[in-house]
């Protein structure tokens, strides 16, 4: 494979370097890229992988033959998903493998070349010092989305039900809006979460069962912001189970 020549960084600052460098790479692309990622991700295809390289470039192949593998493989079969979710949902599931397969490169570098506890410790408080992968993805599908909903001034940002949906959510707490009225704190500082029990949070993003209307974080229930909108009416792990009973 390109850019898969032998390469041994041996200090923490080598190792950082090299994780700085097959990070951007993956970045390059899930974003920039994304179009040339996804016709590449075919799903007609063997498994294949998502590969970063110490020269910052990317690329779709087969998993290496031998075993085990010089290094870390990253996660196999990244293209079997590319048709079966959304594409923003099967994009930020490509980011989160990534970013464990970035941590397993470098740890195995970590753990060949003798690094002591505090070398660990500042490899790890280096990495830490950046977004992930998952971060920067999401983060550009927001700043997207917000681009495409400030040309249309007709959909509800509302508690209640989206126009055309069953879907519900808790209005999100908006620099613009200088903070929320005491009614809609009163209506919402209540709210526990059906699944965890916690309170409501307004940065945090949570969806409504239309069965039994009951409020869940989206984390509790695997549900993200971008799969809620192929959603039309949602109904909680606890419905679909009992619908589901002869």
């Amino acid at each position: 494979m390109d850019g898969s020549q032998p390469y041994n960084p041996r200090t923490v600052e080598e190792v950082f370097r090299d994780f700085k460098s097959r990070r951007a790479g993956i970045i390059k692309a899930l974003t920039t890229d994304v179009e040339e990622f996804y016709q590449q991700c075919d799903p007609e295809k063997e498994n294949l992988c998502l590969y970063g390289f110490p020269n910052e470039q990317w690329e779709v192949n087969l998993p290496a033959e031998e075993v085990p593998p010089e290094l870390p493989e990253p996660a196999l079969g990244i293209n079997f998903a590319r048709d079966g979710m959304p594409e923003k949902d099967w994009l930020a599931l490509v980011a989160v493998h990534g970013d464990a397969w970035l941590l397993a490169v470098a740890f195995y570098f970590g753990a060949r070349f003798g690094f002591d506890k505090a070398d660990r410790k500042r490899l790890f408080n280096m990495i830490n010092d950046l977004p992930t992968i998952f971060e920067v993805v999401s983060k550009k599908q927001v700043k997207d989305k917000s681009s495409v909903s400030n040309h249309s001034s007709s959909k509800s940002k509302s508690n209640s039900k989206a126009k055309g949906s069953e879907l519900k959510f808790p209005k999100p707490k908006e620099d613009e809006d200088e903070g929320l009225d005491d009614e809609e704190e009163e209506e919402h500082g209540d709210t526990l979460c059906g699944s965890c029990g916690e309170n409501y949070a307004s940065d945090e993003f949570w969806i409504c069962c239309d069965i039994c209307e009951k409020w869940f974080h989206g984390s509790c229930v695997k549900i993200t912001p971008a799969r809620a909108e192929h959603i039309k009416q949602y109904k909680c792990p606890a419905c679909t189970n009992k619908r589901a009973r002869p």
